[in-house]
């Protein structure tokens, strides 16, 4: 029997809404030190959260990111109907993007998302299906 999670925080992201992007992934890093994480769990829970947010905000019509909280680990999965990852070893390389020239005017786009997300995870899991969607789930151990 799997362990349950002690919280869980769920947020809806809306795709192509960059003036609330963030703000999912603003409540995960207050949730995390209001409980007294260690600030270096903290950032790398942040980074990663804010790379997989922006992804839906730049990507997919709509998605959800949800924290969870185990005693021994930090679970976020993200999932989005978006166009889903044709590539996913090409889309884990730094620097490759497929965002169009307007997002990237923006500053967003820079093809370090995925690459950012596993780096920043201790464990990175990526299920897409072209057309449908993309389900990421990534943890970072407390211990």
């Amino acid at each position: 029997m799997s362990e349950k999670p002690l919280i869980i925080e769920e947020s809806a992201v809306k795709g192509g809404d960059f003036e609330h992007g963030g703000e999912a992934s603003s409540k995960i890093k207050n949730v995390l030190k209001k409980l007294g994480i260690d600030n270096s769990i903290i950032r790398r829970v942040s980074i990663a959260s804010y790379e997989a947010e922006m992804n839906i905000v730049i990507y997919a019509e709509s998605g959800k990111i949800a924290l969870e909280i185990f005693r021994d680990k930090i679970r976020i999965t993200a999932k989005d109907k978006g166009p889903g990852i044709a590539d996913i070893e090409l889309a884990m390389k730094e620097g490759y993007s497929t965002a169009p020239p307007e997002i990237i005017e923006m500053g967003f786009g820079a093809g370090m998302g995925l690459p950012n997300i596993k780096k920043n995870s201790n464990r990175l899991k990526i299920d897409t299906k072209v057309g449908e969607g993309t389900k990421l789930v990534f943890e970072m151990d407390l211990k």
